[in-house]
């Protein structure tokens, strides 16, 4: 059931930056920033740092707290970078940011949105309804509102209890079971369509798993404004992956894009969708399990918008491998 503070929004897991403001310090309401930043290295290797310091230097919306996706949003003892954690370990770490039972809870970060719709992706798995704030930090900061520096101290919790879905996750063998035929599952690929082909990447074995569609997180948003696109536009994006009616299995190098893409569904009213959580990371690093090089339609004919400026801290080759300065 939606928390009172989003009584009257429409059923999706977006707020809007207006609503956003008018709501702004209300006591029930925690603000999580998600950021991650990709930097490269001098000798141009990639990797993801917290954006913690960004978030203390350059500001954030007033009120907000940094949320840490390498240890406390992620399991710190995960064989894959950002492998989501065990009930006990995401109970401990909402509470930790000041969220409890009855607590309405808005995520954003600096980019295009991946890693809030990651945090997002998480708690619902959990049980527990957040809204990602449409267009993150990049929308509200070009329409002038107000950002602070610093750090911010969380409310003190109450309980918090969470509850983990089984249907949220896949698993390696449920996509061999989608390959053999054993299962019935679109299998969606959200990285950019040159990563998806194997011309990039920092994989050893690149391309993507067989019978793959690919639709790239960067290709949801308004390059714009840096919100989602349009319900009509999105369905005409998603049509192929769709039309089926079969399930839905999102993944990409460490299903921090694929997470987006099943917002991007849920907004279509998807909620068959399930999240690979050691996506390419597990899945190339077996010698054994096959990849294609070949482009579908899908991602041969999507061109890639020009994103906003705060793209530049989002995903476009993801982490790969295990701990807080994950080369791609």
């Amino acid at each position: 059931m939606p928390h009172r503070l989003f009584a009257g929004l429409p059923d999706t897991p977006l707020v809007t930056t207006d609503w956003l403001a008018e709501h702004l310090g209300a006591d029930e309401l925690v603000v999580l920033d998600a950021t991650v930043l990709r930097v490269t290295g001098f000798n141009g290797s990639v990797a993801y740092v917290s954006g913690e310091e960004e978030y203390l230097v350059k500001g954030h919306i007033p009120g907000a707290v940094f949320a840490d996706l390498f240890d406390d949003f992620s399991d710190p003892e995960g064989e894959y970078a950002f492998a989501h954690p065990g009930t006990k370990h995401f109970e401990r770490a909402a509470q930790t940011h000041g969220v409890d039972n009855d607590t309405a809870v808005v995520v954003y970060d600096t980019g295009i949105g991946t890693w809030a719709a990651r945090l997002w992706w998480l708690f619902r798995s959990y049980g527990f309804e957040v809204r990602v704030l449409d267009g993150g930090l990049a929308k509200w900061r070009a329409e002038g509102r107000p950002t602070a520096t610093g750090d911010v101290r969380p409310r003190r919790a109450g309980e918090f209890s969470a509850y983990s879905d089984p249907e949220a996750w896949a698993s390696k063998h449920d996509i061999e079971a989608v390959l053999s035929g054993d299962e019935d599952a679109v299998l969606l690929c959200a990285l950019p369509p040159r990563e998806f082909a194997g011309d990039e990447g920092g994989r050893a074995r690149r391309g993507h798993i067989p019978t793959s569609l690919n639709i790239a997180a960067s290709l949801l948003l308004d390059p714009q404004t840096n919100a989602y696109l349009p319900v009509a536009r999105l369905r005409e994006l998603f049509a192929e992956v769709t039309d089926s009616g079969e399930p839905i299995i999102g993944y990409c190098q460490s299903a921090i894009a694929s997470t987006s893409d099943a917002l991007a569904l849920a907004l279509l009213g998807r909620t068959d969708v399930r999240i690979y959580d050691g996506s390419l990371n597990e899945w190339a690093g077996d010698a054994t399990a096959p990849l294609e090089l070949s482009v579908p339609a899908l991602a041969a004919h999507a061109a890639s918008p020009t994103l906003p400026a705060a793209a530049s801290s989002a995903t476009s080759a993801e982490p790969s491998g295990r701990g807080r300065h994950s080369a791609a």
